[in-house]
């Protein structure tokens, strides 16, 4: 009888023909937005549906792939190899259903497409791994258990790492998060000052700068790590803590002057000076290169003028790194932005109104939103706004330069929010699997229902598969890599946070429902992963699926 190891083996050669039909299709597209020989990246437009779900498959095949080699390394692990071989045998089905759809759109022959769901190989993957009998007796295992989350197999410091702020996280955290969300108040102070102290704004700022990154190396698994499990109390209060001081401080190692680096990299480490991030503009989402806020140089800075929106955390941060147009050619796209350090007060609540003594002003409101509460998201307007011309990031040689900066920090932000994800995933999983062995419905608790086994086995399955893919990506990004890898595990994480929400919340029936349920937020807030650091449509289209077809054959 063939070994789970062996199934692997067989999962992985399934894997490589699913994606080599991706890539197949790819190349089709590739062929159609040619003309004359020559690729026209222009005429993509006409193939959005077919690129989002090239994309979707793409990421749900590599977090399957990360599954895998996650599941081979862990040999003694019956269990771990049993998930990993129910989660490939459900992902494969749906990525060659979509695929089996699609096929005439994107040049597929749909007959080999089901020649591979009767092989012997794909048959026997899902005839065992993905049965009714299997799924249920892993999430009866699951329950019995209380299997809340399989083993990291993290090094021993950064087990260290995640034990700390999973500490942090239940004692501080989680007694604040509802009421936080409840009330939409601001990040309590003893959160703020608690996540200082155990260096957690400086995870992405090297060591000569007074943070916690390695000078020699980058260390992207411990902002992962942290990430995960302060998101894993609440998402809007702390998991989302780490991430603008993590762009600011890549844009200015990026673009910044050695001075720059030097006075703002150890305040942003410490804590001392809190951040926010200023790129969209109301008529300017995802499209950077549409920004439009003035910035027109004077004698001794540059004056900025217009509007932003959805610049969260604007209100308690004292620096804003904004990006602006600071040549009035509009033609010039993107080369016609810089990134400007904007200093300002920290303001407490909803509103602020920021007067400057030569008589600019910068004014912010906050928009009320369903979840993601705490940090709260602001709509700006600046009007005759004096930035120091020492405050261009780069300064003089900066001018122009600002959306590659910015872009320096964006791909460390799509896996941060995978990881916000997981930590959601994590929280969200914890409430299903404790309410499923508490709650009696029929004279039975329902973690005996093979329904509720079968949905305990996917989300724990789910979960694992995004945590161990952020992991790997990780590890590729801090070998000078993986961009692509990073928008392919933020566009499968943040879905399959909504999704695992949902089910979580679903397994509460009605009490999930109920604001009183810590669940009712973690849906809410899972919500806001698709759409911000890149939205989900335009990662799917305009990066992931772009890329893809590029470098197709």
């Amino acid at each position: 009888m063939t070994s789970f190891s062996g199934h692997l083996e067989e999962a992985n050669t399934e894997l490589a023909e699913l994606k080599l039909q991706v890539m197949t299709a790819c190349s089709y597209i590739k062929g159609e937005c040619s003309r004359d020989g020559n690729y026209d990246g222009n005429l993509l437009d006409d193939w959005q549906l077919s690129s989002y779900e090239l994309a979707f498959c793409m990421a749900e095949l590599s977090a399957a792939a990360a599954f895998i080699d996650y599941a081979q390394k862990s040999t003694t692990q019956k269990f771990t190899q049993q998930l990993a071989l129910s989660f490939c045998a459900e992902t494969f089905q749906a990525v060659l259903n979509r695929l089996v759809a699609r096929a005439t759109d994107i040049g597929l022959d749909r007959a080999k497409l089901l020649d591979i769901h009767v092989s012997a190989t794909y048959r026997v993957l899902l005839d065992t791994y993905a049965s009714s009998e299997f799924l249920s007796n892993l999430g009866s295992e699951i329950a019995g258990n209380d299997i809340q989350r399989l083993p990291s197999m993290l090094s021993e410091e950064k087990e260290l790492v995640r034990e700390t702020f999973y500490r942090f996280t239940n004692e501080v955290v989680m007694p604040l998060a509802e009421q936080v969300h409840r009330f939409d108040e601001d990040i309590p102070d003893e959160i703020l000052q608690g996540a200082a102290e155990l260096g957690c704004f400086g995870t992405c700022i090297p060591e000569r700068f007074g943070g916690l990154q390695p000078d020699d190396c980058a260390d992207s698994l411990s902002m992962i790590v942290v990430t995960e499990e302060l998101s894993r109390g609440s998402l809007g209060a702390a998991g989302s803590l780490i991430t603008r001081p993590e762009i600011a401080a890549r844009a200015l190692l990026s673009g910044g002057t050695e001075q720059q680096q030097q006075k703002w990299l150890p305040l942003l480490a410490s804590g001392e000076t809190l951040c926010a991030i200023s790129i969209t503009e109301p008529n300017a989402g995802s499209d950077v290169a549409a920004v439009s806020l003035k910035a027109t140089p004077v004698e001794n800075g540059w004056l900025l003028n217009g509007s932003k929106t959805w610049c969260t955390f604007a209100g308690k941060s004292e620096l804003l790194v904004v990006l602006a147009r600071s040549n009035k050619d509009s033609s010039l796209g993107y080369k016609g932005l810089s990134l400007f350090l904007v200093e300002k007060p920290s303001f407490s609540g909803h509103d602020f109104n920021h007067m400057q003594s030569g008589g600019g002003s910068l004014t912010g409101k906050a928009i009320a939103t369903i979840g993601y509460r705490g940090m709260h998201s602001y709509d700006l307007f600046f009007e005759d706004f004096l930035v120091p011309a020492e405050n261009l990031v780069g300064e003089e040689a900066g001018e122009g330069k600002g959306f590659y900066f910015t872009m320096a920090g964006f791909a460390g932000g799509r896996i941060q929010t995978a990881a916000r994800a997981t930590g959601l995933m994590q929280a969200a999983f914890e409430r299903a699997l404790s309410y499923a062995k508490d709650r009696k419905v029929f004279g039975s608790i329902i973690a005996d229902y093979q329904l509720t086994q079968i949905k305990l086995a996917r989300l724990l399955a789910t979960l694992t598969a995004a945590r161990q893919f952020s992991y790997a990506v990780a590890e590729l990004m801090d070998d000078g890599v993986g961009q692509m890898e990073a928008s392919l595990v933020k566009l499968f994480s943040c879905r399959a946070a909504e999704m695992l929400c949902r089910e979580a919340l679903q397994i509460h029936g009605g009490m999930g429902y109920a604001e009183e349920s810590a669940v009712s937020r973690l849906f809410l807030d899972a919500r806001v992963l698709s759409i911000f650091e890149g939205a989900e449509e335009v990662l799917a289209i305009k990066v992931v699926a772009r890329e893809l077809i590029e470098k197709s054959m």
